[in-house]
């Protein structure tokens, strides 16, 4: 006897359950729709794609914190564009009106001699006093100030500068280089450093007359420059710069209204390989006429750094990403001789993703806070800043640190971000957590099993939890930070009206990969009018960058063309395959040299094992499609894996990464560049198209040069391989707009279900095809 398995999908408010056998794949009908039904699908797809917008209510909390932090406020836009405000007091949770619509409405009608509907009052830069007893507001260009108590409005010349109270929020990333200046004031006011005629002087604030000339042989193509004081005014930190003039990207506008000409434009960019501006560390004692060279290579990477200056100014650190993303280091100077030592220094044969590093020094213990993956995890680690030695892995696990929020250095605590830290949960639902210095007292500040995003009070006393799932709706509810204890639920979100019209939600998807090992996320999406004695092609959106995941965990607004697209006829899928972030380094590490490979292996396996589960997935019939890095992962599908991938669109594709950005590629394919750039070019690989491709570029694309997808194009025509191909005139870094969405779904419709999309130029009606 087969196995048999139950799929469930939200329907209207009820549950949908289809019964399938292993063999039942076989038997089930190719879904064959004829011209007609074709047509009538993209009729009903287009009305479904506007009726479903603004269809969810409820979904965030905006919170304006008023009352010294002991109270909030938000707005709720409702169904048919209403619109209610909502006082919260902190402490209980309790919500009431902010203030009586219909008052103020009345008292606008009259000051701006019109009707104003109570429902619908849409305001400007809403701000309150100290007690929430005034509000002031831009209504169309004109300032009022309403009384609350009073009930009394009046006009106003400007808005009134209260303090600012919105809600703290997580900070993200951390950079660890700055822009410093060429003419400076020490901190304590007594000296000016500054640069002239490309050489540094240092003068008394007091006396320009008494100035000081520390270097000779500073010029135009090599000027010194980016000085920085010590804390105790006593160094001057400054760089020999060589500058690198980057060369330029050229592309024509073809169309611009009234010109018979195409219009020629340029931009700086760096590809991979160019040269960077350098920058080589002296240090000038104040009032010693000495230039001293710090013992550190050169920096050739990026600008001058952040400095971290010791208690005592007698040493600062900085840190380092050598060129090649493989070493980062935490450098500390002795100002006194210019000699250095490291303090951190981590290496990696592949690649350090240093857009994700964090790092804080505290002064005032000499410790110094880190995230890195060395242990084969992104983790936080407490360093002795003094000796160099790691006093504690902070965090620890098979789990990502996401973000670092804030440190507490007086409780000795990290607030921060992760994912992937709960058993048996979604690996890539976000919580947030805050733990002790030395490792212990892990608090999960967001315990439900779902995605999370959360905000504080500008104190921090409160927070809001905001979460959902793919499936479930967002429910926000308010905590007290101290204890996690929930005050209680402010909001859940309204998703009635939207059921109705999409009648089921996406299905979560897990399958292994290549390794047989590891769990391989997706979404799908079926279509609305689903049949399941139908198989149905699948269409997978592709995009394997990896400084990122992609594939939507949390409850989203209607995602049209994903859904219009599955509407038509299709299963479209979306997939995280190995080489994308936010999982294991080894799961990472796969894209390193390698972005040809963009998951491939674990996404065919995972559709593999989708089709296996549900049979209505026709794996005879599969497409995909992206933009940018999926552009190039689009056209690699045809190019690596025509065995399964029959159709494909490319949308302004970074198809050779030698002709893409500097910063990006160079992160995941290394420095210098080798032959594997070459290897894996869709431009060197043209010639071994199979399948149907349609080519798409932004004439004006300033991401990705749009030769990228030209020269891709001119392999195509000297390899005698048949394609389409479609110039956007005017466009920049796109997916083809409007038009484009139209153009990749009569692609589909063509290639996959082997039917004539509607004729546009004569024979189907005008309202046919648009995504709006």
């Amino acid at each position: 006897m087969s196995k048999r398995f139950t799929l469930q999908i939200l329907f209207s408010g009820c549950i949908l359950c289809i019964a399938c056998g292993v063999e039942a794949q076989q038997a089930l009908a190719q879904y064959q729709p004829t011209h007609d039904e074709i047509v009538q699908r993209y009729k009903a797809s287009e009305k479904r794609d506007s009726a479903a917008k603004n269809t969810i209510f409820k979904t965030t909390v905006r919170a304006h914190w008023i009352k010294n932090n002991t109270a909030f406020w938000y707005a709720n836009i409702l169904k048919d564009s209403t619109i209610e405000y909502v006082y919260a007091d902190a402490a209980t949770g309790k919500k009431s009106p902010l203030f009586n619509t219909t008052k103020l409405a009345g008292v606008l009608s009259k000051a701006t001699d019109s009707s104003m509907n109570a429902e619908r009052l849409w305001f400007k830069a809403l701000t309150f006093n100290d007690d929430a007893s005034q509000v002031a507001f831009d209504y169309h260009g004109t300032y009022y100030q309403y009384n609350i108590k009073t009930n009394r409005l009046i006009k106003i010349d400007s808005l009134p500068q209260y303090k600012a109270m919105d809600q703290h929020r997580f900070k993200g990333k951390h950079w660890f280089w700055t822009n410093y200046h060429t003419d400076s004031l020490s901190p304590n006011k007594q000296y000016i450093a500054y640069v002239k005629n490309n050489n540094v002087f240092i003068r008394p604030a007091n006396d320009s007359t008494a100035a000081i000339q520390y270097t000779n042989d500073g010029s135009e193509e090599h000027p010194y420059g980016s000085l920085a004081w010590s804390p105790d005014s006593k160094y001057v930190i400054g760089y020999h710069i060589s500058p690198v003039k980057d060369s330029s990207i050229y592309y024509v506008l073809s169309s611009v209204p009234n010109t018979t000409r195409g219009q020629l434009k340029s931009y700086s960019y760096k590809q991979p390989g160019d040269p960077f501006t350098t920058y080589e560390m002296f240090i000038f004692p104040v009032q010693q006429n000495v230039a001293v060279k710090v013992n550190t290579p050169i920096l050739d990477f990026y600008e001058a750094p952040l400095l971290y200056w010791q208690k005592n100014n007698e040493h600062f650190y900085y840190e380092r990403i050598d060129r090649g993303h493989q070493r980062y280091r935490l450098i500390e100077v002795d100002v006194s001789n210019g000699n250095t030592r490291n303090i951190i220094d981590d290496k990696t044969n592949t690649f350090i993703y240093d857009d994700r590093i964090y790092s804080y020094y505290l002064s005032s213990t000499n410790e110094f806070i880190y995230t890195s993956e060395k242990d084969g995890w992104q983790h936080i680690y407490l360093m002795d800043a003094l000796t160099g030695t790691q006093k504690n892995e902070i965090t620890k696990g098979e789990y990502v640190v996401k973000n670092i929020d804030s440190i507490d250095e007086v409780k000795r605590q990290v607030w921060f971000s992760a994912m992937g830290v709960h058993a048996g949960e979604d690996v890539y639902n976000t919580h947030y957590f805050r733990i002790d210095f030395d490792g212990n007292n892990l608090i999960d500040l967001t315990p439900a099993a779902a995605n999370h995003t959360v905000s504080f009070s500008p104190d921090t006393k409160y927070y809001l939890d905001t979460y959902s799932t793919l499936n479930t709706a967002p429910v926000t509810e308010l905590h007290l930070t101290a204890t996690t204890k929930k005050i209680a639920v402010i909001e859940q979100a309204d998703i009635s009206v939207y059921l109705d019209i999409v009648k089921h939600l996406p299905i979560r998807f897990i399958a292994k990969g290549r390794d047989g090992i590891t769990d391989i996320y997706g979404d799908v999406f079926l279509p609305t009018e689903f049949d399941s004695a139908q198989r149905y092609p699948i269409i997978e959106n592709i995009y394997a960058g990896p400084q990122d995941s992609y594939v939507p965990v949390s409850f989203m607004p209607y995602r049209s063309e994903m859904q219009s697209l599955a509407d038509l006829g299709f299963i479209v899928v979306q997939v995280d395959g190995m080489g994308t972030a936010n999982r294991s380094k080894a799961f990472h590490d796969v894209c390193w040299h390698n972005l040809a490979d963009a998951g491939f292996p674990d996404r065919i396996l995972w559709m593999k094992a989708l089709a296996a589960k549900y049979p209505f997935a026709d794996t005879t019939r599969v497409g995909l499609y992206g933009t940018s890095a999926g552009g190039q992962n689009a056209l690699g599908g045809l190019l690596f894996h025509p065995e399964w991938y029959k159709a494909a669109v490319a949308s302004c594709g970074c198809h050779d990464n030698r002709v893409d950005k500097q910063w990006w590629n160079e992160q995941w394919m290394g420095y210098p560049v080798g032959p594997w750039y070459a290897q894996q070019s869709n431009v060197t690989n043209a010639h071994k198209l199979q399948g149907a491709l349609l080519l798409m570029v932004g004439e004006a694309d300033s991401n990705v040069p749009p030769e990228s997808t030209y020269r891709v194009a001119d392999a195509l025509i000297k390899a005698n391989k048949t394609f389409e191909f479609l110039p956007l005139p005017g466009m920049d870094h796109t997916s083809g707009g409007d038009y484009g969405s139209m153009r990749r779904k009569d692609f589909f419709v063509q290639h996959l279900l082997n039917v004539q999309p509607p004729d546009r130029n004569s024979e189907e009606p005008a309202d046919i095809a648009s995504d709006n």
